[in-house]
């Protein structure tokens, strides 16, 4: 098989196909153990003063306890902040090292060779999960007073920021701003193996009433060559993030076309009644496309982003912005991207209604998994809720949804499946093409186990025992008395599995 290729002018010309909502249903029986969903967690380190107190070799423990429990509790995807205020939990040579991590912002860990975000991807692999590395675009202080780090770019170019509120912020209509992000961005890609970047739904900040955002100089300077009269600055913000989007996109394709960009915007689209089509929800609240500038309807539309990621957070039945109505409208209204839903873990706990949100989004066609926020609730099983996934919506692994517009195939079958003996130890091994630089090929493996009798269906999720990078999988022992047929496939960078190798086993 040639290595993958891909070139910015083809990649180009397939965003421009576009994409359009399927006629299928809206509705489907929801499977109570999808072999394929995505099962993510937010952990964000903004605010956070847990990180401080810890020395690297503290951090790394701690690190790799919260990867085993979000394993354990059936979360597939860590979504990770790594830049919360144009800072780095990762060694960086564009921006200082963040105060999240060591408590002064350009401070070093402690250990100089240890890099949080190469960690945490190597913990997240071995259990063959995915790390998203989450970047706040623009956001430098939240907090104005917070000191900057004496080599932050601000001190170098402080006429590319706007102070709003009690906020600092890249100034988004400024070229050189985007150029600056989309660096951030390469450099990510190219030097960590990370699956996907990710942004959540801070663009434009929120908008503080009577308070204007202070962007004339780059409306005065951009506008009209952009094509925008003095009347249309909401369209201009609104384009101004449109490129941002975009131009990250073809940065990450141009880098590695395997690697995902995720949104994770606003719950709200656009509310029906600003809408003149009447093509909004049927809901009464702050909106992404009128308020935060963010068209994630046009992005998802245009192929931008590989994943939408809408944030949920709110109860059944709530009067401005009932859940079930937007899950309904956002699978409604998808672009053959996958769309992963996010959920409010402590407001969905507190009102008993986990289970059902859950259930109702397996019931939409167009809808491929759940984020829950925050995911520090999962690692401290507050109120129960790891034991309550374990045991409910998560009983069975899943497999991440396979990522087909970027690369539909399947990875070679693996050869030579055997079973080892050892005095002490029974394991399976087998070989596979060992092409790290060709996306194509295996990445990882996932180990399936049926009894004696059963049909070896590799569809049932609940016969999945592992997901690894190894080409190895240590069996357990049970005094000979059972016999098993296990099942080894490959599944590639975009999440394409191939065909089952099968062996029987006694154990």
């Amino acid at each position: 098989m040639n290595c993958f290729r891909i070139t910015l002018i083809a990649f180009a010309a397939l965003l421009m196909l576009g994409c359009s909502a399927s006629k299928q249903s809206l509705t489907r029986k929801a499977d109570s153990t999808p072999k394929r969903e995505f099962r993510g967690a937010w952990i964000q380190t903004v605010g956070q003063s847990r990180y401080q107190q810890m020395n690297s070799a503290a951090m790394k423990y701690y690190l790799s306890e919260m990867v085993r429990k979000l394993d354990e509790a059936g979360i597939n995807a860590l979504i990770f902040q790594v830049r919360p205020e144009a800072d780095a939990f990762y060694k960086s040579s564009l921006e200082p090292w963040s105060r999240f991590l060591t408590g002064t912002q350009g401070k070093a860990p402690d250990d100089p060779d240890f890099d949080p975000l190469a960690f945490i991807i190597a913990e997240c692999h071995k259990r063959g999960m995915e790390l998203h590395a989450w970047l706040n675009p623009y956001r430098v202080k939240t907090n104005i007073n917070n000191p900057l780090a004496p080599d932050h770019i601000y001190w170098k170019y402080p006429e590319r920021f706007v102070q709003y509120g009690n906020q600092l912020y890249f100034e988004p209509g400024l070229p050189e701003n985007r150029s600056f992000i989309c660096d951030v961005v390469h450099d990510i890609v190219s030097r960590y193996d990370v699956d996907a970047i990710h942004m959540d739904d801070y663009f434009y900040p929120y908008p503080i009433a009577g308070t204007p955002f202070p962007d004339d100089n780059s409306f005065n300077m951009y506008a009209a060559s952009q094509g925008f009269s003095p009347g249309q600055r909401a369209d201009w913000r609104r384009n101004n993030v449109n490129l941002l989007i975009q131009q990250i996109k073809y940065t990450i394709a141009g880098t590695k076309p395997w690697v995902r960009f995720g949104i994770s915007p606003f719950g709200i689209y656009r509310n029906k009644r600003n809408t003149p089509d009447g093509s909004g929800s049927d809901t009464n609240g702050l909106e992404n496309y009128g308020d935060l500038y963010a068209d994630i309807k046009l992005w998802v539309e245009k192929g931008w982003v590989d994943y939408n990621l809408p944030q949920l957070y709110w109860e059944m039945g709530h009067e401005r912005a009932d859940y079930t109505t937007l899950l309904r409208w956002w699978n409604a209204n998808n672009f053959e991207r996958p769309l992963y839903i996010g959920q409010d873990l402590q407001r969905s706990m507190d009102r008993n209604e986990l289970d059902t949100k859950i259930r109702q989004s397996r019931e939409m066609p167009f809808v491929h998994g759940n984020c829950y926020w925050y995911g520090y609730l999962i690692l401290e099983n507050s109120g129960g809720v790891a034991d309550a996934l374990k045991t409910g919506a998560h009983r069975a692994k899943a497999l991440i949804p396979a990522y087909t517009h970027l690369h539909k195939g399947r990875p070679d079958k693996v050869k030579k499946l055997t079973q080892v003996f050892m005095e002490d130890m029974h394991f399976l091994a087998w070989e596979h093409q060992n092409q790290p630089q060709n996306p194509e090929t295996a990445r990882q493996f996932v180990v399936y186990r049926f009894r004696a009798g059963e049909k070896a269906d590799i569809n049932r999720a609940e016969n999945i025992v592992a997901v690894t990078p190894d080409n190895f999988f240590v069996l357990p022992y049970e005094g000979g008395r059972n016999e098993y047929t296990y099942a080894v496939t490959a599944l590639d960078a975009f999440k394409n599995e191939g065909k089952a190798a099968k062996i029987k086993v006694r154990l």
